[in-house]
């Protein structure tokens, strides 16, 4: 199963980055409807999602007295249900700057690369106490990494639908 959800976030980082290299710079930061992320804000949301992940990984974890995946079905559910709105936590909220297209597309990329580096040497059935997602209560990594992976998947179908607007 670990092998599985890393190579997963591999097909899944790639396809981000593939939508989000269909818009110009100028299209970047442009918003296509009243009230909706620029690109480059939604980004800038993943980047804030994705940068504290290895250092999650890297923690402590302790073992799981539940199954380590129990989380793992409803989390998917949720995040691939594109009929739904979410609101994000105000920690990860973009900001309304313009963004750079090249830094904030390298620093994304260096954050999904350590992510998925450091997840590979541990064991993703650990628990990651310092981390509690609403509802949840606290993700063990596998969980963590699925999350990751279904958040990225849904803001890619949100970049791919953006696109169709410009």
């Amino acid at each position: 199963m670990a092998t599985d959800i890393l190579a997963e976030l591999i097909t899944t980082k790639d396809n981000f980055f593939n939508a989000l290299g269909a818009f110009t710079r100028e299209q970047f930061n442009t918003t296509p409807l009243e009230g909706s992320w620029t690109p480059g804000q939604v980004a800038e949301h993943i980047y804030k999602s994705v940068a504290g992940v290895p250092h999650l990984l890297g923690t402590d974890g302790i073992s799981a007295d539940r199954d380590p995946a129990l989380n793992v079905a409803g989390i998917r559910q949720m995040f691939l249900d594109f009929s739904t709105k979410m609101k994000s936590p105000g920690f990860v909220l973009p900001s309304n700057e313009p963004k750079d297209l090249v830094v904030l597309t390298r620093s994304l990329k260096e954050a999904f690369t350590a992510t998925i580096d450091t997840a590979q040497g541990k064991d993703l059935n650990l628990i990651i106490p310092d981390f509690e997602f609403p509802g949840s209560g606290p993700l063990s990594r596998l969980e963590l990494l699925n999350f990751i992976s279904v958040h990225t998947q849904r803001h890619t179908h949100q970049l791919q639908q953006i696109r169709k607007l410009f």
